[in-house]
């Protein structure tokens, strides 16, 4: 099982750049970045944990943007969003981020996607929080025929285009890895039909969503091989995260905090003793 770590990327953390660099030099897996484009005023979205929104929320760098800082100075650590907010993207703009991110990482890049929370925020994209998984599905379909297509077309009722040219071409065949976030069975079923892999938020029973995960495969005649599992938001805990290796859990993310450079390697530090 690989490890990795989960971060909001702001202004005021530790840089990215280093945070990336320190992460390889230790031997972690994969660095995935979260995002929000901005948070609305009227904060008519209650926060999902209660009480007030963190300060990192209204501080994110681009997760495209500072993810190409993190792949240029790292040359084997897995770089990705956790989450990309699919709904509030342009499906022509997503997939020439992911793409070009994936041809200059080399191919370490890993899309983990989901629909968002914030009504308001969503609100302020043109999209309305009833439709949004509809919108991120087929802004994801739509992408992929830009990723593998020579001449890419999508027609549905949120995404609609005739033929079109769309390079680069993301090195990973026939594009990065799609992981979707959520622990429904309603999320299950929409892995199962268009993405690579689960994002479930830990703690989980991953015994039981795997059970549940390869039912509804089973029942869509998609082979379990093809999907993959990562826990975000693991905890950081031996025994713990034997219990999610033993389950047959691909990945975990730790999660590292939006606090200056002495306390973000004092906790990455912390964590060496769950990757040896």
């Amino acid at each position: 099982m690989d490890i990795g770590v989960f971060f909001f990327p702001t202004d005021y953390a530790i840089e990215l750049t280093e945070l990336a660099t320190e992460l390889e030099r230790r031997g972690f897996e994969s660095l995935l970045v979260c995002e929000h484009t901005h948070i609305p005023v009227s904060r008519k979205t209650p926060f999902p944990s209660g009480g007030e929104v963190p300060r990192q929320y209204y501080h994110t760098y681009d997760p495209f943007v500072g993810l190409a800082f993190a792949a240029s100075v790292t040359k084997t650590l897995k770089i990705g969003t956790g989450i990309c907010l699919v709904p509030q993207h342009d499906p022509f703009n997503l997939a020439k981020s992911v793409a070009s991110v994936d041809r200059l990482s080399g191919g370490r890049f890993i899309l983990g996607i989901g629909g968002g929370w914030n009504v308001d925020e969503m609100e302020n994209h043109g999209v309305q929080y009833n439709t949004r998984f509809k919108v991120m599905r087929e802004t994801i379909l739509a992408a992929k025929q830009l990723w593998t297509k020579e001449k890419g077309e999508f027609h549905g009722e949120f995404v609609d285009f005739d033929p079109v040219f769309s390079s680069p071409k993301p090195i990973q065949t026939p594009h990065p890895p799609i992981l979707l976030g959520g622990e429904t069975d309603h999320t299950l079923r929409r892995v199962v039909e268009y993405c690579d892999g689960w994002f479930p938020r830990g703690p989980i029973d991953m015994v039981d969503g795997l059970a549940r995960l390869r039912r509804i495969a089973d029942e869509a005649d998609r082979d379990m091989a093809t999907l993959s599992t990562t826990v975000f938001n693991a905890e950081p805990d031996k025994a713990a995260l034997q219990g999610y290796a033993e389950a047959g859990v691909d990945r975990v993310l730790l999660q590292i905090p939006s606090e200056d450079r002495d306390t973000c390697l004092k906790v990455l530090d912390s964590y060496l003793p769950l990757i040896g």
